[in-house]
C-alpha cells in the first residue's frame, strides 16, 4: 500500500516528465535518454515544494522489473538515482510497500557494489549521487522496518566494507560511514553478523589508520559507542567467558587469544566501547586457568602501555591494581608477561613510574630466573630519555646487583642492560652533563666490580666493557682495505678511557688495568699458544712430536681454566690449532703484538673474527673471549701520545693519564719504544713536575727493559744527574734507576753515590728522603758503584738514621691511630723506612757472592729485631705506634724479599713464626700490604712452599678484604698449577700449618682455644681438601705424632694436640661428604728443618696412643660428627655439685667480635694512603700470564667464612700448665701477643 505523505499543501512545482519509461519497444539508448532526463528533473525538485502527486506515474514505473533487472548498467544506474530521488522527495514516508522497499534497497547496494569504483569508471557520478542521497536523506533507515531487516542490514554492512577497500575518495568513505551509523542508530536490535563484520576489521594483522576498512570501522564504533557498548560486552561474554570454561588444548585458547587481541585494538581506537568489557578482563585475571590469566595479563599490559593507558587506569583503577597483583601470580609465565609489559609502561606512563618501578624492583628478586632476566631486559630496551627521566638511579643499581645473580641468563641480561644504557648516555657524559654523569657514569665501575666475582661474571663483564663501555673504534666499511686507509680516532678513543676512569674507585681502576693485558708477563700465555699452534702444524710434525703435542696440551689446559666453560674452551682451542690456517695465525699475531697500533689491531681483529665465523663457527665464542684478553684493546702504544699531552696540559683527566703511564712503565715499557723522543722532550719541561716524573719513570723503564732504546746527549745526562741529586724523591728515584740501567754512564752513577755520601751527615730530613731513595736504586741496580762508599753509607743509615737517639715528637705521640697518612708522616720517618730498603737491596744485590749470608746477617737480625719489638729496635724505644707499624711492615716485606734467596730463606726459617703472624698484625694496613706482597711473590714461585701456610692465618681477620685476598690466591693457585706442584705447594704444607699453629703465640690447650685453632684447620680444609687428597692430609696429620718438634718438648705436645685435632676434623669432614678415608699408599718425607725423629719406636707408640685433646674437646668433636657426647652427663653433675657447694660454674666470656692474633678489630684508615716506600719496588713485583692472582685479589671464589668470630674463652693458660718452665722464646711470644692485644685495646677501647 502506498503511503500518503502530504496533504493540505499546494506545491509550487510539479514534475513535467510524462513519458513512458517502461515498454518493450524502448531501445536502450532511448531509455537511457529518458531516464537521464527524469533524473535531471527529479534532482532539481525541492522536497518541500514538490507536488508528490505528479510523481505517481514515474514512481510506479521505476520499480518495474524491466528496469531493475535491465541488462544495461547505465539504465540501472539512472534508475537507482531516480528511485533515490523519489525516496528523498517523499520523505519521511515511503511511497512503496515493504517488499518493494526491500527490492529497492537490495537494488541500490548491488549497483554500488558492482559499479562504484574509481572516478574514471562508467557512471561514477550517478553512483556518487546515489550514495550521497542515501547518506544525506537517511532513507536507508527504512531498512530497519522491513521484514528480514537483520539479513538485509548484514548484507549492507558486508557490501560496504568490501566497497570501502577500493581506495575511493574520502567523501565516499564519509557517505558510507553516515549510512552505516544511521542504520545502527535506527535498528531495534543489532544483528550479530553486523558486529562480527565490524570487529573483523580490528583483527587484521596489518590494521592501521591508512586502511579504509579499519578507518571506517573506527568511525562507526566511535559514533555509535553508546549503543554498541552493550553489544560489544555481550560479544566478549560469549567469546571469552564461554571459551574459558574447562579448556585444555592450545587450539581452544586461540579463540580467547583472538578476542583479547580485538580488545587491544579497540582500546587503541575505540576505548569507549569497552566500558563493560574491562571489568570482565579484571575477572579473568582471577580465574584458575593459567593460559587465560596469561592472555589477559599480556593484553592489559599492552593496553596500559598504549598512549591511552593513563585514561584506562583512571577509569578502571581496580583493574589496574588487580593487574599489578599478577606480580605475585603463582605461575611464573604470568609474572613474566607482566614484566614484559613494563617497557611500554615506563615509556608512556610517567605519572605511574614509581608504581611500575616498585613492581620491577620486587621482580628483580623473583624466584624464577626467566622473570629476573626479563626485568633486566626491560631496561636494556629503553632509550636514553626514558632511562634518564623515568628510571631512578637506585633502580639501575638494583639491576646492576643482578649482575652477580647465580643464573647465567640473568647475569647476561643485567650487564647488557647496564652496558647499553651507558653507551647511550656516554655522549652526554662526555659533554659534561652533570646529571647524566650522576645517573649513569657509575655503571662501568659496577660492571668492573662484578667481574671480580667469578670466572663467569668476568667473561660477561669483559664482553660488556668491550661492546658497550669501551668499544674499539668502528671497523672500516670495506673489509678489503689495508691498515693504511683505516681511519680511527686515537685521541677520542684514549679520552674515552680517561673519562671512564674519572668515575672509577680504586678497585674499578685496578680491574680495568688488569683487563688491559698490560700487566701480563711477556711472552704471554696467548703468545705461547700461538707458537704452539704453529709448531703443531695441524698435527703434521716432523720432529719432537711428543714434546710439541704436550706443550700445546699444557698451554690449552692452562688457558681453558680461565674460561667460563673450561671443557668447551679446551675443545675449541684444540680445534683452532687443528685448523692450522696461516692467515688466522698472522692476524692473531698482529692482535696480540704489543707493538701493534690501534689501526692494526682494529683491522686484524675484525678480519680474524670474520674468518673464524666463516670457517670455525663453533669456536667463535671462545676465540672472541681469547682475543678480548690477549689484545691490548684498552690501552696500547697508540694511547701514549694522548696520555702525555693530557699530563702536559694538566687536563681534568691528567691524574688518570698519569696513572696509566705509570702502570705502563711498571709492566709494559715496550709500548714506549716509538715514543722515546716524546719522553725525552717531556723531562725537559721542568716546570711541570708531574710530567717530568712520569717521563723519567717511563724512560727508566724503557732503559731497564732495553737500554739500546735510550740514548742521552750531554745536556740530557746533566739534567738527569741533577734530578738524581735533587730534593724530589720520585724524580730522583727514576733518574737514578735510568742511569743505573745504562752501561755507558758509570761515571755519573759514581758521582751521584759519592756526592750523596758526602752530603748525608748534613742533610735535612727532606733531603734525606731523596738521597735514601736514590741509594735504594743504586744498591739494587748498581751494587758495585754503591760499594764505593757502601761502608760509610751503611754506617750512617744504621747508626745515625735508624738507631740514633731521637727525642719524642709530640705530634706523633698525640695521634690515636696506628697508621698515618703519607703526607702526615714525618720526613725523618720516611727516610728511616727507605733506609731499611737500602739494607734489603744491598743484601739482594750480593746474594750470589760466596759470603752472602755473612754479609746479610746484620740486616737479617735487624729486620727480625724490628718484628720482635713490633717495629722498634728495643722494647723501650720512643717510637709512636704509627711509625712502628711502618717499620715492622717494611721489615716484614724485606724479609719476604730476602726469603726468595735460598741461602737467606734457610737462615730465616727459625724466625718464620714472627714473619708469618705479621698477617695478623693489629694494624689493618700492615696486614693487607704484607699479604699482597706475599701473594705476589708466591704467585711467581719465588718463595719456598712453607710460605703458603701464611694465607690460612687470615681466617680470624676482622676485615673481609684481607680474608678475600687470601682466599682468592689459594683458589687461583689451586686451579692453575699442575697436580704435582699442587701436592708440593698446598698439600704437603699441611703438616707445616699444624706446626705453625702449635707455635702460634695464642695457642693453649684450653677447650676454647682449641676451638679457635680448629677454625684455621677448617679454613684450610675448605679450600684444599677433596676426595682425591683427603687420605694424604689424614696421613700427614697422623705422621705428625711420629716425630717431635725441633725446639722443645712443650712445642712437641702442642704439635700432637694439633695433630689429634686435625685427624678428628678430617674424619668429620669425610663422613659429612661421604668420602672414603683410605690409607695413603705413598711415602711422605717430613720437613727436617722443623721436625726431628723420636728416640725410639716405643716413644712413637706412646705418643700415637696418647690422646692430647681434653674430654670437653673430644665431646665437642663428637657433636660435630653427629655423636652424643660421652661426658654430657658428667658435666651436668659437676655443675649441679658446684651449685650445691655455693660455687657457680666458671663464667665463660666471649672473645672480641673479630680479631687478628688476639687483637680486637681496629678502625682502618683510608687505603689509598699507603706510602710507596711501604711496598717493594713495583718493577720488581712478579706478574703472571693470563689472569694473575693479583688481578683476582679483590675477589673470593671460594665460600666466605664469617668475619665475626664469637667463641667462649677463658683466661689464657700459662706454659707451666703444659708441664715445664717456658723458654725465653716462649716468653717473648707471650709478651708479643699480649702487647698486641693491649695496644689495640688502649687505642680502640676508649674510642
Amino acid at each position: 500500500m502506498v503511503a500518503q505523505t502530504r496533504t493540505a499543501t499546494t506545491p509550487s512545482k510539479k514534475l513535467n516528465f510524462n513519458e513512458k519509461i517502461v515498454g518493450k519497444s524502448l531501445s536502450t539508448d532511448v531509455l537511457l535518454k529518458k531516464l537521464k532526463a527524469l533524473h535531471t528533473e527529479l534532482a532539481e525538485l525541492d522536497q518541500e515544494l514538490v507536488d508528490v502527486n505528479s510523481l505517481s506515474s514515474v514512481r510506479s514505473q521505476l520499480i518495474n522489473t524491466s528496469l531493475l533487472l535491465h541488462k544495461d548498467r547505465g539504465v540501472k544506474a539512472y534508475t537507482a538515482c531516480c528511485l533515490a530521488d523519489i525516496l528523498r522527495l517523499y520523505a519521511p514516508d515511503a511511497p512503496y510497500t515493504q517488499n518493494e522497499l526491500k527490492d529497492i534497497f537490495q537494488f541500490f547496494f548491488r549497483q554500488l557494489s558492482a559499479g562504484l569504483k574509481g572516478t574514471d569508471a562508467p557512471y561514477y557520478n550517478e553512483y556518487f549521487h546515489l550514495l550521497e542521497s542515501l547518506s544525506t536523506v537517511k532513507s536507508v533507515v527504512l531498512v530497519c522496518d522491513l521484514p528480514h531487516a537483520d539479513e538485509l542490514m548484514s548484507e549492507i554492512f558486508r557490501d560496504f566494507f568490501v566497497l570501502v577497500r577500493r581506495d575511493l575518495a574520502k567523501k565516499i568513505e564519509l557517505f558510507i560511514a553516515d549510512i552505516l551509523v544511521a542504520l545502527i542508530d535506527e535498528c531495534q536490535s543489532l544483528p550479530s553478523e553486523v558486529l562480527d563484520t565490524m570487529m573483523a576489521q580490528f583483527l587484521d594483522k596489518n590494521t592501521r589508520l591508512d586502511q579504509p576498512a579499519y578507518r571506517l570501522a573506527v568511525q562507526i564504533c566511535n559514533a555509535t559507542s553508546d549503543k554498541l557498548q552493550r553489544h560489544v560486552c555481550q560479544y566478549f561474554t560469549d567469546t571469552i567467558v564461554t571459551n574459558s570454561r574447562e579448556l585444555d588444548t592450545e587450539g581452544d585458547y586461540n579463540e580467547i587469544r583472538t578476542a583479547h587481541n580485538l580488545v587491544k585494538q579497540l582500546s587503541k581506537s575505540c576505548p569507549s566501547l569497552l566500558h563493560s568489557v574491562i571489568p570482565q578482563l579484571e575477572e579473568e585475571l582471577r580465574v584458575d586457568q593459567v593460559q587465560v590469566r596469561l592472555i589477559v595479563t599480556h593484553a592489559l599490559g599492552e593496553m596500559y602501555a598504549d598512549k591511552g593507558g593513563s585514561d584506562l587506569i583512571r577509569k578502571y583503577p581496580t583493574t589496574w591494581n588487580v593487574w599489578l597483583m599478577r606480580k605475585n601470580d603463582k605461575a611464573a609465565a604470568v609474572r613474566l608477561k607482566l614484566v614484559e609489559s613494563a617497557r611500554g609502561l615506563l615509556l608512556n606512563l610517567p605519572e605511574h613510574r614509581e608504581t611500575v618501578e616498585e613492581m620491577l624492583q620486587l621482580k628483580l628478586l623473583d624466584p624464577d630466573e626467566k622473570v629476573r632476566a626479563a626485568v633486566c631486559k626491560v631496561y636494556s630496551q629503553l632509550d636514553y630519555e626514558t632511562a634518564f627521566h623515568s628510571v631512578s638511579e637506585a633502580q639501575l643499581r638494583a639491576v646492576a646487583g643482578r649482575g652477580m645473580d647465580k643464573k647465567h641468563a640473568v647475569r647476561v641480561e643485567a650487564m647488557n642492560a647496564l652496558g647499553k644504557l651507558y653507551s647511550l648516555a656516554y655522549p652526554e657524559i662526555e659533554n659534561g652533563d652533570a646529571s647524566a654523569a650522576s645517573h649513569f657514569a657509575w655503571i662501568p665501575n659496577e660492571v668492573l666490580h662484578i667481574s671480580n666475582v667469578t670466572s663467569e661474571t668476568k667473561a660477561a663483564a669483559e664482553r660488556v666493557i668491550a661492546d658497550y663501555v669501551l668499544p674499539l673504534p668502528s671497523p672500516p666499511s670495506n673489509s678489503a682495505s689495508t691498515s693504511k686507509n683505516v681511519e680511527v680516532d686515537e685521541v677520542a678513543w684514549t679520552d674515552h678511557l680517561l673519562n671512564i676512569m674519572q668515575h672509577l674507585d680504586d678497585l674499578g681502576v685496578n680491574t680495568i688495568l688488569s683487563m688491559s693485558g698490560i700487566k701480563a708477563n711477556r711472552p704471554t700465555m696467548y703468545e705461547h699458544y700461538l707458537r704452539a699452534c704453529i709448531q703443531n702444524n695441524g698435527g703434521v710434525i716432523d720432529e719432537n712430536e711428543e714434546i710439541i703435542i704436550q706443550r700445546l696440551n699444557n698451554v690449552v689446559k692452562h688457558l681453558a681454566r680461565q674460561f667460563p666453560d673450561p671443557v668447551k674452551a679446551a675443545e675449541d682451542l684444540h680445534e683452532f690449532a687443528k685448523a692450522n690456517e696461516n692467515r688466522l695465525y698472522k692476524l692473531l699475531k698482529t692482535c696480540i703484538d704489543p707493538q701493534s697500533d690501534l689501526k692494526s689491531i682494529v683491522k686484524a681483529l675484525n678480519e680474524f673474527l670474520r674468518r673464524v665465523e666463516q670457517s670455525l663457527d663453533s669456536t667463535l665464542s671462545t676465540m672472541t673471549i681469547f682475543l678480548r684478553r690477549a689484545t691490548l684493546r684498552i690501552a696500547n702504544q697508540s694511547s701514549i701520545s694522548t696520555l702525555i699531552k693530557r699530563v702536559q696540559k694538566s687536563a681534568p683527566t691528567s691524574k688518570h693519564a698519569q696513572q696509566l703511564l705509570t702502570f705502563i712503565s711498571k709492566h709494559c715499557p715496550a709500548l714506549y719504544k716509538p715514543h722515546v723522543s716524546e719522553l725525552t722532550k717531556a723531562i725537559a719541561d721542568e716546570r711541570n713536575v708531574i710530567l717530568v716524573e712520569v717521563g723519567m719513570h717511563a724512560l727508566a723503564a724503557v732503559a731497564k727493559a732495553d737500554e739500546s732504546q735510550v740514548t742521552l746527549d750531554k745536556r740530557a745526562l746533566e739534567r738527569i744527574t741533577r734530578f738524581a741529586l735533587g730534593e724530589n724523591p720520585k724524580i730522583a728515584k727514576f733518574a737514578a734507576r735510568l742511569l743505573a740501567s745504562l752501561k755507558d754512564h758509570e761515571d755519573a752513577c759514581v758521582e751521584i753515590v759519592e756526592s750523596i755520601s758526602d752530603k748525608l751527615p748534613e742533610a735535612t730530613p727532606e733531603e734525606l728522603i731523596a738521597y735514601t731513595t736514590v741509594l735504594v736504586q743504586m744498591a739494587r741496580f748498581k751494587p758495585a758503584t754503591f760499594e764505593h762508599r757502601g761502608d760509610a753509607i751503611m754506617a750512617f743509615l744504621i747508626k745515625k738514621l735508624l738507631m740514633g737517639r731521637r727525642s719524642n715528637d709530640p705530634e706523633e705521640m698525640d695521634v690515636d691511630d696506628d697508621w698515618v697518612q703519607d703526607d702526615e708522616l714525618a720526613p725523618i720517618q720516611k727516610a728511616r723506612i727507605l733506609a731499611l730498603k737500602v739494607c734489603r737491596n744491598r743484601c739482594l744485590a750480593n746474594a750470589s757472592v760466596e759470603n752472602a749470608v755473612e754479609l746479610a746477617t746484620p740486616a737479617l737480625k735487624m729486620f727480625s729485631t724490628l718484628l720482635e719489638h713490633s717495629g722498634s729496635f728495643s722494647a723501650d724505644a720512643p717510637d709512636s705506634s704509627q711509625v712502628k707499624s711502618r717499620m715492622r711492615l717494611q721489615a716484614a716485606v724485606s724479609l719476604l724479599h730476602l726469603s726468595t734467596v735460598e741461602a737467606f730463606a734457610t737462615v730465616l726459617s727459625s724466625n718464620f713464626i714472627w714473619l708469618a703472624i705479621t698477617v695478623q698484625d693489629p694494624c689493618y694496613h700492615v696486614r693487607i700490604v704484607f699479604l699482597t706482597k706475599l701473594v705476589s711473590l708466591l704467585t711467581a714461585r719465588k718463595l719456598p712452599p712453607r710460605f703458603n701456610t701464611i694465607p690460612f692465618l687470615t681466617i680470624h681477620d676482622p676485615e673481609a678484604d684481607v680474608r678475600d685476598r687470601a682466599i682468592a690466591y689459594i683458589s687461583f693457585i689451586s686451579k692453575s698449577i699442575p697436580p704435582a706442584a699442587r701436592v708440593d705447594q698446598l698439600e704437603l704444607i699441611f703438616i707445616r700449618l699444624l706446626h705453625l699453629l702449635a707455635h702460634h703465640p695464642d695457642f693453649s690447650t684450653t677447650h676454647e682455644n682449641i676451638q679457635e685453632m680448629a677454625k684455621y684447620i677448617e679454613f684450610y680444609l675448605d679450600l684444599i681438601a677433596g676426595s682425591e687428597n683427603i687420605a694424604l692430609l689424614y696421613h700427614l696429620a697422623m705422621k705428625a705424632k711420629t716425630v717431635r718438634d725441633s725446639e722443645s718438648h712443650t712445642y712437641s705436645e702442642s704439635l700432637y694436640t694439633m695433630a689429634d685435632l686435625a685427624q678428628e676434623l678430617i674424619k668429620a669432614r669425610a663422613q659429612a661428604r661421604s668420602w672414603t678415608l683410605q690409607s695413603y699408599p705413598g711415602k711422605v718425607k717430613l720437613p727436617s728443618d722443623i721436625l726431628r725423629a723420636l728416640p725410639s719406636t716405643d716413644a712413637v707408640a706412646k705418643v700415637v696412643k696418647t690422646q692430647y685433646l681434653s674430654e670437653e674437646t673430644i665431646d665437642w668433636l663428637r657433636v660435630i660428627r653427629g655423636h652424643k657426647p660421652a661426658t654430657a652427663t658428667k658435666e651436668k653433675k659437676r655443675e649441679a655439685r658446684e651449685a650445691r657447694n655455693g660455687r657457680s660454674p666458671p663464667a665463660k666470656r666471649k672473645a672480641s667480635r673479630a680479631r687478628a692474633n688476639g687483637a680486637p678489630k681496629r678502625a682502618k684508615t683510608k687505603k689509598s694512603a699507603r706510602w710507596n716506600s711501604d711496598q717493594s719496588e713495583s718493577e720488581e713485583e712478579p706478574s703472571s700470564d693470563g689472569e694473575s692472582v693479583h688481578d683476582q685479589s679483590e675477589k673470593a671464589t671460594s665460600p666466605r667464612r664469617s668475619s665475626s668470630v664469637v667463641s667462649e674463652t677463658g683466661q689464657e693458660s700459662n706454659k707451666e700448665e703444659d708441664g715445664g718452665e717456658p723458654s725465653e722464646r716462649e716468653k717473648k711470644f707471650g709478651r708479643k701477643a699480649r702487647m698486641k692485644a693491649q695496644v689495640s685495646h688502649v687505642q680502640r677501647g676508649e674510642a
